[in-house]
């Protein structure tokens, strides 16, 4: 059966067009003459029954239906790109993981290894990208996700790869020249949040039969790597993952504000679909990033 898909050529002309609010700049970008974008604009508009730009005397501008269908069109041309880029580099051969992947962990304990993994596997390509919070699969790219949480997603399967001790971590000038916070001194400093665990204080503090006013106050960044960088600039006191931050406490440009640990509910695990369970890269990569959490896990606090 025929497919009810437009031309290529239809569609990077409206995808042009729509991102630049202009029918001449897609046709300097795309090197060809205004006239030829006009005409494929309104070859794809008589194919879809659609209206897709409102033309005036000060140019061109989105439909409703334009603006919605635009978001779509960039989103697959974008797929597309990335998979002709990939069968291009590679001749045909190999395999590509694309992981969805919480950022700090990522850049702090994922990417320092993934040398080891190329090492074993060099015919395997892995592409990161950053996801912060819980996803559906469907309908995105994504083969598997690394992700902290109470455990894994319902319709999918997963490992645990690790869990978490929280520690409080602060630059050593912001409590000059204290060595540590005494327990009486906490609301003297700020409080850095993190906006996806907004009780991390409260529950750090309870676990020390501590109560302190306004233990849900104070800046709210979202990622871990954003809260580090915020205490090592004398911002407040962070709360983090120990083996998140290890390095900065080994160089000695983030101290431990207490030496209290509190061991956290969640751990971080590599989830994928049901259906990818016998994918054959993924189960090369699954093996491989088990053994190295292992390795982490007997080797750190967490």
């Amino acid at each position: 059966m025929r497919r009810k898909i437009p031309s290529t050529g239809a569609m990077c002309a409206f995808e042009s067009a729509a991102r630049h609010q202009s029918f001449t700049k897609a046709a300097d970008e795309l090197a060809v003459t205004q006239s030829a974008i006009c005409r494929q604009i309104g070859t794809l508009e008589a194919f879809l029954g659609v209206k897709l730009f409102r033309r005036s005397r000060r140019g061109v501008a989105l439909t409703e239906a334009g603006v919605a269908y635009s978001r779509k069109v960039a989103a697959r041309l974008d797929d597309f790109e990335r998979d002709t880029l990939e069968l291009m580099a590679k001749g045909g051969q190999g395999a590509t993981l694309e992981l969805a992947v919480v950022p700090t962990f990522a850049t702090k304990w994922l990417l320092p290894r993934l040398p080891m993994f190329h090492a074993h596997y060099p015919d395997i390509t892995v592409n990161l990208t950053s996801q912060a919070r819980p996803f559906l699969f469907e309908g995105t790219e994504f083969d598997a996700a690394i992700h902290a949480g109470p455990g894994i997603w319902p319709g999918t399967e997963g490992l645990r790869l690790m869990g978490e001790s929280l520690i409080a971590v602060c630059s050593p000038a912001l409590i000059a020249p204290r060595k540590t916070v005494g327990r009486t001194d906490w609301r003297r400093y700020p409080l850095l949040q993190q906006s996806t665990r907004p009780y991390a204080w409260r529950e750090w503090f309870a676990s020390r039969g501590m109560e302190v006013e306004g233990d849900m106050a104070g800046p709210r960044l979202e990622l871990f790597s954003m809260l580090a960088e915020a205490a090592r600039q004398g911002m407040g006191i962070a709360l983090m993952p120990r083996f998140l931050v290890e390095d900065e406490l080994d160089r000695g440009v983030l101290i431990q504000a207490s030496a209290h640990e509190l061991p956290s509910s969640r751990s971080y695990y590599l989830i994928f679909p049901e259906e990818k369970a016998e994918h054959a890269a993924l189960g090369q990569f699954r093996d491989w990033i088990v053994a190295q959490a292992g390795a982490n896990s007997a080797g750190s606090a967490v």
